[in-house]
């Protein structure tokens, strides 16, 4: 794997574009909730796709485009099954019949890509992963270079182009839903007095006593990851022991089982290096904390890498690895003007330089060229018997120091307020809103969940960077309920429609609300009020867990929560419009 990353933070729009521009060849696949597709390219152009729904073949695309009748299908499959291994391309069948056109072939083989380019744009959360050791084009795509001597190399960006408006015009038509929002819409009932009120259903949170199936729908943190990493572990870290295999799973098997601490990103790392084994650990920790993290380990993706991440807002930190790790692809006087070109083009980006313990002249010299930071990078020959372990402590060090730098003011955190902002107004959704907010709050802290407000008490509902042990907080506090008949720093919260921060001891937080999602290692806490139409409809609950205090912009997190505020008034007052308007007559939208 030599580019990796997470679509939370790169959407796969500029992945493919960041492909064809630095003419990338292999095969990219793309994991969602759904299953997995997969895109080959060849020269930066693609040449091949398989669609992760097996019934959105190039047979089905043509009876649906009128080419070929059902009949004439079945027909060929069957002679396909009666052929049994030395059965033909679908496509070449067709032609050998004469039931089908050269150019209708090609072209179903063109929608085949673009339909699978259109069902990846639907992905909001998932994985990316190219590998140029692998061209794996299906039979069906194979057939025209080597039978009819034709290549197809689509134009990538063309292919885009048609992929976007087949998108938009699904979306617009209600055909297609973007399937990490898949949440029942709000049922926004209408009032002909006027009266502003707002229950739970406006905000896509009705039916609180079945919430525990809702919620996987939405949040993949809360899925077991655990045989996936322990099979990746086998696959890349077969220099490892048996017993250091058991180890590294035990401890990324750990976090696999919590929810990511964000909902959108806005930290983000580009990590340089070509050791796959490592660049997987470091992408599934940061991960976990929120930060989204994206690996190469080759030169030329740097700077476009450097210039999309940085252009989206927030703070991204380029992680070089060790000369003296394996593999790597330049020796150590390179890899300090590696350090100095970035530095020169790309002022604003952090650098963060890993350095074996054998390399202190290379540490301190990264240092004099601009590193923020020097990371320890273990090497079997200097720790030995040690080196999982200083591994480890590697891994757990490196995301909470990327959390806490992310955490201090400045540029960065004013950054992440107007990303925030232009996210909250680009939404229509009450659902999306108040998922927007949670998210925004679980960016700075650990743990973060909502409280939704009703008569008399909180409900808890979702949350994230809380799962998998009970010490840990489990998916089963969802919809419990906590009173507010006494007074507590939750009522005041509500009442004053005012943000807390600090310390708390609070009988009802510490005698409801930590049994059920487990107490953090300290006792701070933030309570964010979401106000709408005058009343708090939810409060935003947020705790660093098991790590350690760090700085907190809450003035920011407050300016956050009343643009949240507007944005979902505006929201539902457009509903109410929409629902209210005689039909045949245009509204003001």
């Amino acid at each position: 794997m030599s580019f990796t990353g997470d679509l939370e933070h790169l959407s796969i729009v500029d992945v493919i574009q960041l492909l064809h521009a630095t003419r990338k060849s292999g095969t990219l696949t793309v994991r969602g909730r759904k299953g997995e597709s997969q895109l080959v390219f060849s020269g930066g152009y693609i040449i091949s796709a398989n669609h992760f729904d097996n019934s959105v073949r190039i047979g089905n695309i043509l009876v649906e485009a009128g080419v070929i009748s059902r009949e004439v299908l079945d027909r060929a499959l069957l002679e396909q099954q009666r052929a049994g291994e030395g059965r033909k391309p679908l496509v070449a069948t067709l032609l050998e019949w004469g039931s089908v056109r050269k150019e209708d072939a090609y072209r179903g083989l063109e929608a085949l890509i673009e339909l699978t380019v259109v069902e990846i744009l639907t992905l909001r959360r998932g994985t990316f992963d190219l590998d140029v050791n692998r061209v794996t084009v299906s039979d069906e795509y194979r057939y025209f270079p080597e039978k009819l001597h034709e290549e197809i190399t689509l134009h990538t960006e063309n292919v885009l182009m048609d992929a976007l408006r087949i998108y938009d015009e699904k979306k617009r038509d209600g055909l297609l839903v973007e399937e990490e929002f898949a949440v029942g819409a709000p049922d926004l009932a209408g009032d002909e007095t006027g009266d502003f009120s707002i229950s739970a259903d406006d905000l896509g949170l009705g039916a609180l006593e079945r919430i525990e199936r809702k919620i996987p729908q939405v949040f993949l943190g809360l899925e077991d990851r655990s045989p996936s990493i322990q099979r990746t572990i086998q696959e890349l870290g077969a220099d490892l022991s048996d017993k250091e295999q058991e180890e590294l799973f035990a401890f990324l098997g750990r976090l696999g089982n919590t929810a990511p601490a964000g909902g959108a990103p806005t930290l983000s790392a580009i990590l340089f290096s070509p050791d796959d084994l490592f660049s997987y650990c470091v992408t599934t920790v940061c991960r976990q904390a929120g930060i989204s993290v994206v690996t190469t380990s080759e030169e030329q993706d740097l700077a476009p890498l450097a210039e999309q991440l940085s252009s989206r807002g927030g703070q991204t930190t380029l992680i070089l690895d060790s000369p003296a790790s394996p593999g790597f692809p330049l020796p150590a006087e390179d890899a300090a003007r590696l350090l100095r070109r970035v530095r020169e083009h790309h002022p604003r980006l952090a650098l963060i330089q890993l350095a074996s313990p054998l390399e202190p002249a290379f540490a301190l010299q990264a240092l004099k060229d601009g590193a923020v930071a020097v990371f320890p990078r273990p090497v079997r020959d200097a720790s030995g018997d040690t080196f999982l372990e200083d591994t480890l402590r590697l891994l757990d060090a490196l995301p909470l120091y990327l959390r806490r730098r992310g955490s201090d003011g400045g540029e960065a955190a004013l950054a992440q307020l107007g990303k925030a902002f232009m996210e909250l107004r680009a939404l229509r959704e009450p659902p999306e809103i108040a998922q927007a907010l949670l998210g925004t709050v679980a960016g700075t802290f650990e743990r973060a969940l909502t409280l939704i407000v009703r008569e008399g008490e909180l409900v808890v509902e979702r949350s994230i960077g809380m799962g998998g042990d009970r010490a840990a907080g489990t998916p089963s506090s969802l919809g419990t309920r906590i009173p507010l008949d006494r007074p507590s720093v939750l009522r005041d919260a509500i009442e004053k429609r005012a943000a807390f921060y600090g310390e708390t001891d609070d009988e009802i937080v510490k005698g409801h609300l930590f049994p059920t999602i487990g107490a953090p290692l300290h006792p701070t806490v933030i309570l964010l009020p979401l106000v709408c139409g005058g009343k708090v409809i939810a409060l935003i609950y947020g705790d660093f867990g098991h790590r350690g205090v760090a700085p907190v912009r809450t003035e920011l997190l407050e300016l956050v929560a009343g643009e949240a505020g507007l944005v979902l008034e505006t929201a539902l007052y457009r509903r109410k419009r929409e629902r209210t308007v005689p039909e045949g007559t245009a509204s003001d939208r």
